[in-house]
């Protein structure tokens, strides 16, 4: 399994942690903290599971209000960095 720890910007959430399987190409889990704490442990849920590339594709580009970004948004470049790193 790959572990990444991923600073979001922008939002509320203070950091975002994510579990790989060992191929980079699979979500085990995602979990974030901070942010609107229902919501977040539903994302979690919802992509633990799926492949990495259908779960950013889905969420890049989410706004949160008035933001540009949202801390869906974030887990999507989160993901980008946690394949290449």
């Amino acid at each position: 399994m790959k572990h990444y720890d991923y600073t979001p910007k922008g939002v509320c959430s203070r950091a975002i942690h994510i579990d790989l399987d060992d191929t980079g190409t699979i979500i085990e889990g995602v979990s974030f903290e901070g942010g609107c704490n229902g919501n977040l442990k539903a994302i979690g849920k919802l992509v633990g599971g799926r492949p990495v590339a259908e779960v950013e594709e889905i969420l890049a580009g989410n706004t949160c209000g008035i933001r540009d970004t949202s801390c869906a948004d974030q887990l999507s470049i989160a993901l980008s960095e946690a394949q290449e790193a």
